[in-house]
């Protein structure tokens, strides 16, 4: 079969930097999956991407689709003719669907029956008959947040669209997507480039696109040259890149022609704290940071040019100059906040609005250094130095600094709390109260910064969901998921006792009438065992596991974790089907009983040996058991559960529950429910398979 490679370029607008790579993997993903669905082989599907296009090319793909041949399967042989063997109405009626005649139906017959069936043979249609409609819903599907309109349609993508071409080898495949008609004219590099450029051939695309257009439209290829010629500029100053992979990526999504340059600034911009250099040279001019071979920041950086200059020194100028301006007022705003202490800016805070419901920054601040008093308390951290750190927790959010660049809060905190002598715990603690700030990020180092993160954290959900707004959907404006799972992250794996419902209540107390929800605890505790549960999920822990435990309702992380993670390993012990049936049985009764029980067993009630040894055994166990969970020892609770195993199973074949005599009925169902409050202790393992 002649096979040819398939190319389709989507020429748009700047397409979003930091989403380039995924839109471009999906839009190949989807293709590929496309293909398939279709019968149509390839060897391989490579993408492309720059800032202005998504391209791919499909390597050996078939110029016509294969045949195939279709079975109808009819109605039952018993249904499908009377008892003088005429063809049902039924029969009939499948037969018009297939349009054929009776005679051409065939007999299906297998060990479960016999039935009409029709097969035919369907011819493939040339590819390229289906290849804009292909096209068309992988574009549809690729993952966009925020779509664009363009001109007077309605057709909507990630970026307003200029050109398509879709060409099978040397064929233009005619097409309208999104209102754009396809055609082999394609543009070159803005600058440097040929503007437009004819595609004469799909193997031709990838050459003439770097030859004549200035473009490297190979995505992994361009990174390259970004990595190593970043190192190589490095090494020419002694001195060694931080290539941040993030960074990396975006920059590399933001050029067609990568030219790496290196330039510099003055040394005595050097004073001011590095956080804020390389929050300038990263996050705000996208450039890239140059280090020493101990560790210390060098006063150079690297950027990446999309043009090539028969002069690159004035690029490199340019960059320089634009520095420059940056840290001269990084300068002036950090000698400006040096000339009064953290503390000074206390009053101020008074004057800014935190929530129209929940009073100021002051108020807020307030709260936190109360809470984080208490947190001190509960946790055995040094109380002096986290009710220091909570009343200066927000001071640096009025510094000059902060207010020009927002995004390094906490760490313009820790500086000035340092530079006015603060303990190097405090300081640390006011940066690190915003740990952890994404997913995967680093907790807070120590038990300080523990507890003003967890004060600071607590104060805001509680204050929001105490007034009732709830994120909604993708809506979530103060990122309460994100702060219930850092509370939880930070606990659990610190290692930290606390309990989230005394933690609320003491919360909601330091609000005092603003919150007048009677609720608000509980729908707090919701909330957090919410993001709880979707944690454990992304980490692939099972429904039935989670479920098992939090239908317990705990409310100690620290205990919630241990009793998931004892679960999980329970499915791979001997006993766990055992185990498991027999607390599902257990259950089932208690759930059906109509009698008043009271986990009372009497002695004296006691007719068989069978009931008369678990009763023992159950108290006997209870003691160790309730010592286990006290101590946090979950898997030494279970097994101490799991010895029971044989006295449960002796008595459910030999007592019978369901007696006439009421009172020994009942004494029996008291066993049981006694018996299952200690599963209870662990985990609900009737829920599980």
């Amino acid at each position: 079969m002649d096979k040819k490679t398939f190319l389709v370029e989507i020429g748009t607008e700047e397409l979003p930097s930091k989403t380039l790579r995924l839109l471009a993997e999906s839009f190949a993903h989807n293709v590929a999956s496309e293909l398939r669905s279709r019968l149509l082989s390839y060897s391989v599907v490579r993408w492309f991407a720059t800032p202005r296009r998504l391209a791919l090319l499909v390597y050996d793909l078939p110029i016509v689709q294969p045949d195939r041949t279709v079975k109808y399967r009819g109605p039952a042989l018993t249904i499908s003719f009377d008892s003088h063997g005429i063809p049902t109405p039924v029969a009939l009626s499948w037969a018009h669907r297939c349009g054929i005649t009776m005679d051409q139906a065939e007999r299906l017959i297998n060990s479960k029956g016999e039935w009409l069936v029709y097969n035919t043979r369907i011819a493939g249609k040339k590819t390229e008959k289906l290849l804009p409609e292909i096209i068309y819903l992988c574009l549809k599907k690729i993952p966009v947040l925020k779509q664009m309109r363009w001109g007077a349609s309605d057709f909507q993508f990630v970026r307003p669209i200029h050109t398509i071409i879709l060409m099978l080898g040397d064929v233009l495949i005619p097409a309208n997507i999104f209102g754009v008609n396809s055609c082999n004219t394609i543009r070159g590099h803005r600058f440097i480039g040929e503007q437009n450029l004819v595609i004469n051939h799909s193997d031709n695309y990838l050459g003439i696109l770097s030859d004549k257009g200035k473009v490297e439209v190979n995505y992994l290829t361009r990174k390259n040259i970004i990595q190593e010629g970043a190192k190589s500029a490095a090494a020419k100053i002694n001195g060694v890149v931080d290539l941040d992979e993030k960074l990396l990526e975006e920059v590399t999504s933001l050029v067609e022609w990568p030219v790496v340059l290196i330039a510099r600034f003055e040394d005595k911009f050097l004073k001011i704290p590095t956080d804020v250099l390389i929050h300038t040279m990263v996050d705000h001019q996208k450039y890239f940071p140059v280090y020493s071979y101990t560790g210390k920041l060098l006063p150079y950086f690297i950027f990446v040019s999309n043009i090539v200059s028969q002069n690159p020194q004035l690029i490199i100028s340019g960059n320089e100059k634009v520095m420059r301006a940056r840290l001269a007022d990084a300068a002036f705003f950090f000698k400006n906040d040096c000339q009064h202490p953290l503390e000074d800016n206390l009053p101020l805070l008074q004057d800014v609005v935190f929530q129209q419901k929940l009073g100021s920054l002051r108020d807020k601040t307030n709260r936190v250094q109360r809470l984080a008093e208490w947190i001190a308390i509960q946790i055995n951290s040094d109380v002096s130095h986290a009710t220091r750190a909570g009343l200066l927790s927000k001071c640096d959010l009025l510094s000059q600094m902060v207010f020009e660049f927002s995004d390094i809060k906490g760490v313009m905190g820790m500086h000035y709390a340092r530079l006015y002598g603060e303990p190097e715990e405090v300081a640390v603690a006011i940066m690190e109260q915003y740990y952890p700030r994404f997913s995967g990020d680093r907790l807070p180092s120590s038990p300080v910064s523990c507890t003003l993160a967890i004060a600071e954290k607590m104060d805001t959900l509680v204050g929001i969901l105490g007034i009732g707004q709830h994120p909604t959907g993708e809506k979530d404006p103060f990122a309460l998921r994100r702060l219930a799972l850092g509370v939880l992250r930070i606990m659990i794996e610190k290692n930290i006792p606390l309990d989230l419902k005394t933690l609320s209540a003491e919360a909601v107390k330091l609000y005092g009438p603003t919150i007048s929800n009677t609720n608000a605890i509980n729908e707090i505790i919701i909330f957090m065992i919410g993001r709880l549960y979707a944690w454990y999920k992304e980490r692939d822990y099972s429904s039935k596991t989670i479920q098992a435990v939090l239908v317990c309702q705990p409310t100690k992380p620290i205990d919630i974790h241990a009793r998931i993670n004892v679960v999980a390993n329970f499915h791979t012990m001997e006993s766990a089907v055992n185990l498991s049936l027999a607390h599902k049985r257990i259950v089932n009764i208690l759930a059906h009983t109509t009698e008043l029980l009271t986990h009372r067993v009497r002695d004296t009630l006691l007719r068989e040996k069978e009931e008369k040894q678990l009763a023992k055994r159950i108290n006997a166990v209870s003691v160790d058991l309730n010592l286990f969970v006290s101590q946090g020892k979950y898997e030494d609770a279970l097994i101490a559960l799991i010895s029971l195993s044989a006295d449960i199973k002796h008595f459910f074949n030999k007592v019978l529950i369901n007696t006439t005599d009421k009172e020994v009925r009942v004494n029996r169902l008291n066993l049981l429910s006694k018996l299952n409050t200690l599963f209870l202790k662990i985990a609900d393992f009737s829920l599980l398979k």
